[in-house]
């Protein structure tokens, strides 16, 4: 599934998807004293450490060929089948990624086999609060509460849980799906919404981008989410889940 998607959502993925600063340094902060790190479901290499050595695995070739020159080197493996040995690296990293694995079970299986802690940035969908999904395109959560998996389930899995809130800052640099939270107009923009997976998934996102213009153009939005515009940051339900040692 990711591998298809992303060979046709990753044309271009670089330009609009690039880490935020504030986001990577929660995220590297995670990875604690990890020396060795395996990013699964590395993409263009988004939120890599570059004080460590990294490998990333990454099925879609759209994405590998967008890694930058000097990036950590990329090996083509799916999640649910890492080609590397057990305990071989002291943390493996994955960001905004399990929603498109076949089978996140297997994928966290493996990242917990292959090292001795886990770091994964996700998004819960089932946190209340952002107004995208809430009003104007309630099928992304529909779609996103079959493919995220939940915080319980990924303990089940992983075992004992370090659960943490990652607030999205009003300029995030990176364009995922609630990065555009304190600017409204940019979901009207196509080249926008093509570098986010959840409205690949939407079979027609004419109805809520109308409502959503119509909303900004006549005031509505401002005076159901007008309070945001004073936030410098917002917790739109962005987590990371932390697992195993510290190393």
């Amino acid at each position: 599934m990711a591998t298809a998607l992303y060979d046709t959502l990753g044309q271009g993925y670089a330009l609009r998807r690039r880490a935020d600063p504030r986001v990577a340094a929660r995220i590297h902060a995670a990875l604690g004293g990890a020396r060795s790190v395996l990013n699964v479901g590395a993409g263009t290499g988004s939120y890599e450490p570059a004080d460590r050595r990294v490998v990333a695995a990454e099925p879609s070739a759209v994405m590998v060929a967008q890694r930058r020159a000097g990036s950590a080197p990329a090996v083509r493996a799916a999640a649910e089948r890492l080609p590397f040995a057990s305990a071989g690296f002291d943390a493996a990293m994955a960001s905004l990624t399990l929603h498109h694995w076949s089978d996140w079970r297997t994928g966290l299986r493996e990242m917990r086999r292959v090292a001795r802690r886990v770091v994964v940035f996700t998004w819960d969908p089932w946190s209340d609060g952002f107004w995208l999904v809430q009003e104007y395109f309630p099928e992304i959560i529909s779609f996103d509460r079959d493919a995220f998996p939940t915080i319980e389930g990924m303990a089940e899995v992983l075992g004992p849980l370090d659960v943490r809130p990652v607030p999205i800052p009003a300029d995030c640099t990176d364009g995922f799906l609630a990065a555009y939270w304190r600017r409204p107009e940019a979901y009207l923009d196509p080249a926008t919404r093509a570098a986010i997976s959840g409205f690949a998934r939407v079979p027609d996102v004419a109805p809520g981008l109308a409502r959503l213009a119509a909303d900004l153009a006549d005031g509505a939005w401002a005076a159901r989410w007008g309070h945001l515009l004073d936030l410098g940051e917002f917790d739109c339900g962005y987590r990371l889940v932390v697992a195993g040692d510290e190393g």
